[in-house]
Order: C-alpha cells, then structure tokens, then sequence
C-alpha cells in the first residue's frame, strides 16, 4: 500500500525478519531538506552518523536480502511520532509537578513530576507498538525493483 504524499528513499534489503525487514540506504532523511517546509534533519544527523543507516520497515511485499526496495513513511507521522515520544512525557511531567506542587507543596511536585512522566512513558511506549486505529503511520517498503 503506497503511502499517499509521503517521502520516499531507495536502500538495499540487509536482513529480513518475518513481516520486518532491515533496510540499508545511503541518505538519511527525506532528502527535502533545501525545499520550503523541509526540517533540515539530514544536515543535523550527517554531524552526528556516517555513511549508509539502517531502517527497520514493514516489508509486505516480501522482499527478500540484497533486494533494492523504496520505502516510505507517510507526511506528518515523523511530526507525530516526536510529538508522541518527547511532547506527552514533558507535558505530562510538568503537568504532574503543578498538581503535585499545589496539593503537597515542593515534595508533591517532584513527585507528581515523576508520577506522571513514569504514566506517560507507559503511555507512549503502549501506544507506539499499537499499529492499528490512530497510531502513527510506520515506515513500509512500496516496490521492490
């Protein structure tokens, strides 16, 4: 199933894991970096890793190693996947230590800091591994060439 208006990138099949596959691609990102709206996220991580990455992506065509395939994730699911992952824990963190303050005083906000970021983290990571009904779009391969 293509993903509609989502990015796209070529890589080679490194490993195959029943319905998962390992894919190598030499750029990172979306490679819309220099175009309106781009994040810049290739230049960033060019600092920080070298040379070709690996993906880990829904391989529902079968694809088999040493395969090139082109993979996709859809618009805004990297948006919401960050929003996910670093946006509920720290509002729920600060949310947490303004209860907490405001029942216990400074004792009550850590607490409630802590509370709420452990209920969070348990939140995000039960929503991220849900693949069905609102979740997030995960990266899949579209063709095999």
């Amino acid at each position: 199933m293509p993903s509609e208006g989502g990015s796209t990138v070529c890589g080679v099949v490194r490993v195959v894991d029943g319905q998962q596959a390992e894919v190598e691609v030499e750029q990172g990102g979306c490679g819309r970096c220099h175009e309106k709206g781009g994040c810049g996220g290739q230049s960033l991580t060019q600092m920080f890793a070298s040379g070709p990455r690996r993906f880990r992506v829904d391989n529902q065509f079968g694809a088999v190693v040493g395969e090139r395939v082109t993979i996709a994730i859809a618009d805004g699911s990297v948006r919401r996947a960050a929003n996910l992952a670093y946006g509920v824990p720290l509002l729920a963190g600060i949310a947490g230590a303004l209860l907490g303050t405001a029942v216990y005083g400074d004792p009550g906000g850590i607490l409630g800091a802590l509370v709420a970021f452990a209920l969070a983290m348990i939140f995000v990571r039960h929503r991220s591994k849900n693949r069905s009904g609102n979740s997030f779009e995960r990266p899949h391969i579209v063709s095999r060439s």
